[in-house]
């Protein structure tokens, strides 16, 4: 099972605009491929550290894929190549 972890922050309207996108890729994908999980970097300061500039971040298996704007085409090859 890929793992793919989105970098955020509460009240972020990329981080929204990212979510949706990750949550349509993932619901097109079978079902069990992607666990997707949250983090907040004003809960985690070393996230903070390393992505408070870049947030929104997409993680796929803890290596970075992107931040600020998601492709759709291009997390669906990433998550499709990773199964």
């Amino acid at each position: 099972m890929t793992t793919l972890t989105l970098v955020g922050k509460p009240d972020c309207h990329l981080c929204d605009v990212a979510r949706e996108v990750v949550e349509t890729v993932v619901a097109e994908l079978p079902e069990d491929a992607v666990e997707v999980e949250e983090r907040s970097i004003l809960e985690d300061p070393a996230l903070y550290e390393v992505w408070w500039e870049k947030i929104p971040v997409v993680l796929i298996d803890g290596a970075f894929h992107a931040h600020w704007r998601v492709s759709p085409d291009r997390l669906r090859a990433a998550l499709v190549a990773g199964a």
